[in-house]
């Protein structure tokens, strides 16, 4: 399945789907104390939820240690930043 670009709409919970909105290219964040966004498979306007158990591990892998998760593949999923 096809994956895209999702931000974080920056209020609830990081880890539900809702709380994210296509954004249609990649973004140029990378580390931060907060989400920025996801490479979540499309369900259009919102990402298809429930998020994957991994995708809510490395978001919260990210939120804990403030950098572009997961560290240990060659694809990024999760972007971090700060305000």
């Amino acid at each position: 399945m096809a994956r895209y670009w999702y931000a974080y709409l920056g209020v609830g919970d990081p880890t539900l789907a809702s709380n994210y909105s296509y954004a249609g290219v990649q973004p140029g964040c990378l580390n931060g104390s907060m989400v920025c966004a996801i490479l979540a498979p499309n369900g259009g306007t919102t990402p298809t939820g429930p998020l994957s158990p991994n995708l809510r591990r490395y978001i919260s892998a990210g939120l804990i240690t403030q950098i572009a998760q997961p560290q240990d593949e060659f694809e990024i999923y999760v972007v971090m930043k700060t305000l």
